[in-house]
């Protein structure tokens, strides 16, 4: 047998593909998955900062804006390569190659030894190439990727300015091995196979799943498809067979029905179950190729004025928004990375995820589904329009839905963010709709949503998808922190019969800048240069309440779980840097309004004292502030119990006691509580000038 050779090479990689392909040699049907990151070179085309360009060794995922884009707006922008040298053994003679990129910022042309095979425009969503006709068998192949992340007027985001387009492939790249009739792989990247569902009860379930297959052998072939449903122990479900003639004549779909009885449903955090889909081809009683697909057995609803239902019980829509890159790291994540931001999210007690502004790494959206949040999906039609990038649009749009379309955590799509029109017949009101009808076309079980940055329901650009989200940021960019209460009371009463969400809120929070409670204001200004935490936290422990208390808005999206790159920006104090996230952008600290949510929405007990980076004090009475989830805390100050009792703030979590006397020089405060025989205490220092 013939071997996947590289070079460079080590003795692992080697093992490590002659196993793989050993297995897909051996069985001689079905297809293989091979990660394809290992033993890559990289160069910028153009580097103006380095005096010369020179070839380095990287492995995927990588971005060359790992540290620049995250410091000030000089970052390098334009064309990277990346070369790959391989030899493909003679057993893919007969066989079908592709290369699956999960994500390259923004624009790749995919060469194979000088031929271009494919470009792809948009940073991201996945693209497959097929490469069979470019390769040399039983020679050294050269694969030649040209990255380029310039903004351009044509391609979604148009600009840099709400987050920077980072460059490189900075998700992982696949090799696909298929037969010459397979599941097709080239159908905007997806699975190929489409996992539909109605009727779900716990009675019964509808299920449809649809397969395109793809043969490019010299005449047609009689192909049976099997379909059979797994439960989480592996048992199986049921199973359908049905023989089809494969023609030559270009890809061709086929649909198989099931009605499941007595399905076992998901349902969220609380009970993430998971059926499994294995779709198998077969030819002469052989499998030749397969994929498997979750399912998750689900009903999602929005009740106007009454909130959100998963499976016809209200859901709590306790939610997120989350950019994907990371300090030092930009968005080159590992799944590990991934992993910890959904630990940490879930750590908080949220249940919701918007990832905004763009689809989000393929690990993530499976994660949520094993873990059991319900999620949010968008493109990244954001923040301004040109009138060039509606071809674009539309293609990020069906990359979106199609290779996230099994994925039952999912209930929405996003179509656009603060994008507007003067009239709805202007441009960006009109592709709105336009992009609307493909995912009502494409997927007519799931919502849509499109985002204002205003709070009138009647804007030219609004009312063009199942919801209207609107962000709402009072206190930071307009009125006054409590002024979301007339808006949640306005919206309830004028738009009784509309789906609404709140769809980011919040303020921007410089752990380095700190400030007393006595010394905050109504409202900031978001060009200041300080941007205290406390201020952060204040308009979260506002505003919170208020959308606790209206049903009306169904769900709610914090701005932002973390803090991320906005290299076009230097405010607060710290150039390219969006401050409003609950955790700083290396996830090291989490800030103090992170425990307010922790204490509202998570089982876990919680007891916290609020502005413990406040550690200089010039205020010798003050108020102290605890949060609390397990009971009324007791505070000690300098060791001695403070006998008046607290004030009781909202939701039962926030307690403030009044008037506490600092002493010049070192205060050391201390809260505990008791509930069911357990004692929780937290400790904080200040210091008084």
């Amino acid at each position: 047998m013939t071997i996947l050779y590289f070079s460079p090479r080590s003795t692992f990689s080697v093992l490590f593909f002659f196993l793989i392909f050993l297995s897909f040699s051996g069985s001689g049907q079905s297809r293989a998955n091979v990660s394809f990151n290992q033993d890559w070179t990289f160069r910028k085309t153009n580097d103006t900062v380095s005096t010369k360009s020179v070839w380095e060794k990287v492995t995927l995922p990588h971005t060359w804006n790992a540290t620049d884009m995250q410091l000030s707006k000089d970052f390098y922008e334009g064309e990277g390569q990346y070369k790959k040298q391989i030899v493909f053994g003679q057993e893919y003679q007969n066989k079908r190659l592709f290369l699956r990129f999960e994500g390259v910022g923004q624009v790749a042309q995919v060469y194979v030894n000088q031929k271009l095979v494919g470009t792809h425009q948009g940073s991201y969503s996945a693209f497959c190439l097929e490469i069979s006709h470019a390769v040399k068998l039983g020679q050294l192949n050269t694969i030649l990727v040209k990255v380029n992340n310039k903004a351009r007027k044509d391609i979604i985001p148009v600009n840099h300015f709400l987050f920077g387009i980072y460059g490189g492939i900075y998700r992982p790249v696949s090799l696909l091995v298929t037969n010459k009739v397979n599941i097709t792989t080239t159908d905007y990247a997806s699975p190929g196979i489409y996992i539909a569902q109605k009727n779900v009860s716990t009675a019964s379930a509808d299920v449809s799943v649809a397969v395109k297959v793809e043969n490019t052998e010299s005449s047609w072939q009689d192909i049976a498809i099997r379909t059979a449903i797994y439960d989480q122990t592996g048992k199986l479900t049921d199973s359908k067979t049905t023989t089809q003639q494969i023609t030559t004549q270009g890809r061709q779909k086929f649909v198989q029905h099931f009605q499941l009885a007595s399905p076992h449903l998901w349902n969220g955090l609380k009970d993430p179950y998971l059926y499994k889909v294995k779709t198998q081809l077969l030819r002469n009683g052989e499998v030749i190729d397969e994929v498997e697909q979750p399912l998750g057995l689900r009903k999602f609803e929005i009740i106007a004025g009454k909130g959100f239902f998963l499976n016809n019980q209200p859901y709590p829509m306790y939610g997120v928004c989350r950019h994907q890159d990371r300090w030092q790291f930009g968005n080159a994540l590992s799944n590990a990375q991934h992993k910890e931001d959904l630990d940490i999210i879930k750590e908080m007690g949220a249940t919701t995820i918007r990832f905004a502004h763009y689809q989000q790494a393929e690990y993530l959206y499976s994660s949520c589904d094993t873990m059991g949040f319900v999620i949010w999906a968008e493109i990244p039609f954001v923040n301004t329009s040109t009138g060039e990038e509606a071809d674009n649009a539309k293609q990020q749009l069906m990359e979106l839905i199609k290779q996230n379309y099994n994925h039952p955590s999912l209930y929405v799509w996003g179509l656009h963010n603060e994008v507007y029109g003067k009239t709805p017949a202007d441009y960006p009101a009109v592709l709105t709709r336009e992009l609307n009808d493909i995912a009502k076309t494409e997927d007519p079980d799931r919502y849509t949503v499109s985002v204002s940055g205003y709070g009138e329901m009647d804007r030219p650009t609004n009312l063009n998808a199942d919801i209207q989200g609107m962000n709402r940021y009072y206190g930071w960019y307009e009125g006054k922190v409590g002024d979301l209460e007339d808006w949640a009371k306005g919206i309830t009463d004028k738009y009784p019969a509309n789906k609404v969400i709140l769809t980011e809120y919040g303020a921007d929070g410089n752990v380095f800048h700190q400030q007393e409670q006595a010394d905050l204001k109504e409202a900031y200004d978001y060009t200041s240069p300080f941007y205290p935490e406390s201020f952060e936290t204040k308009t979260h422990e506002v505003q919170w309440p208020v959308i606790a208390r209206h049903p009306a808005i169904a769900a709610s999206y914090i701005w932002n779980m973390f803090d991320f790159a906005t290299p076009m920006w230097n405010r607060g104090g710290m150039p390219a840097r969006n401050m409003k996230g609950l955790v700083t952008f290396d996830r090291k600290l989490k800030k103090d309004a992170f425990y307010w949510y922790k204490a509202n929405w998570s089982k876990e007990p919680v007891l916290y004292l609020t502005e413990r980076r406040v550690v200089e004090r010039k205020h010798a009475v003050t108020p102290v502030t605890v949060y609390s989830n397990i009971g009324q805390p007791e505070l000690f100050l300098n060791g001695k119990k403070i006998t008046a009792q607290p004030v009781q703030g909202t939701n039962n979590i926030q307690f403030i006691f009044k008037d506490i006397q600092l002493k010049k020089g070192k205060n050391i405060l201390r809260t505990v509580a008791k509930k069911d025989n357990k004692t929780w205490s937290d400790t904080i220092e200040w210091s008084l000038k």
